[in-house]
């Protein structure tokens, strides 16, 4: 009597590790998430105006994006430390042009509540001290 097929894999699979061990036993992977200059330039801003922004690209796509543009003049960090804040400035603004001349397709209203939530996401790092890079 031949093995089923289900039968088979398991064996096939414990052929494969001479260990006889899984292969994702004490295997660490470490996953670090590469940003384009735009998603970078999103600034680390204090918790309640990330939410405002939020609620702002909400309901009108751009406008807390736009926002936040003026609160990396005010000081707020990005991931793009090596460049000059008015660079970064400009970055936000484009994003939030962006986010306005493609919200007729709607594709900029989704853009830009996913851009106001990262700026939570990034909001609640900075509150809880958890370091820049992931």
């Amino acid at each position: 009597m031949e093995p089923s097929h289900k039968d088979a894999e398991p064996a096939a699979a414990a052929a494969a590790d001479p260990r006889g061990a899984s292969s994702s036993s004490g295997v660490v992977v470490q996953v670090r998430e590469k940003k384009g200059p735009l998603r970078a330039a999103i600034p680390y801003m204090p918790f309640p105006v990330a939410v405002i922004c939020l609620f702002l690209n909400t309901f009108v796509p751009g406008l807390g994006t736009f926002v936040s543009a003026f609160t990396v003049l005010c000081g707020a960090r990005t991931d793009l430390p090596d460049r000059h804040v008015c660079c970064v400035f400009w970055l936000n603004i484009a994003a939030a042009l962006i986010q306005v001349l493609t919200a007729i397709v709607m594709v900029g209203w989704v853009m830009s509540i996913f851009w106001g939530m990262d700026m939570v996401i990034l909001a609640r790092y900075k509150e809880q001290g958890i370091p820049q890079q992931l």
